[in-house]
């Protein structure tokens, strides 16, 4: 499958309901996007294929499987192993950010996010990830 160079189809997996919807209204309402959101890493990986996500936006800590864990799972489908793939935590120090881009994370964005920009944010990681991939 081609890639396809705009950005339409980004699937979020977060735990809190308050932050799903606001990024909802950020990413459908004043980015245009295509969202697919869920609740938890085994929902993600369940509706994964029926979204087909260009990119995805983890939330870090998540019960049951954390953001690292699921992007580890995500990885291992031979369709999404090189699906750009943001970190949206709070846990933004230096070295956890490292840790995250050396995870696979092609950018991370702290929260709380400002759901004005957060559309340009991710078009930005995601042109940056195409220019390196």
């Amino acid at each position: 499958m081609a890639p396809e160079n705009n950005l339409k189809r980004i699937l979020m997996i977060e735990d809190e309901p308050d932050i799903r919807t606001v990024a909802e209204l950020a990413l459908e309402a004043i980015g245009g996007f295509e969202l697919t959101t869920c609740e938890s890493g085994q929902q993600g990986l369940a509706q994964i294929d029926a979204c087909r996500p260009q990119l995805i936006v983890l939330d870090v800590m998540m019960p049951g499987m954390d953001g690292p864990e699921t992007l580890k799972a995500i990885r291992r489908l031979p369709d999404y192993a090189t699906t750009p793939a943001i970190f949206m935590t709070a846990k933004v120090q230096n070295d956890e950010v490292q840790s995250y881009l050396a995870q696979g994370a092609a950018g991370v964005i702290p929260k709380p996010f400002d759901p004005l920009t957060l559309a340009d944010q991710i078009r930005e990681i995601w042109n940056q990830a195409r220019a390196i991939g």
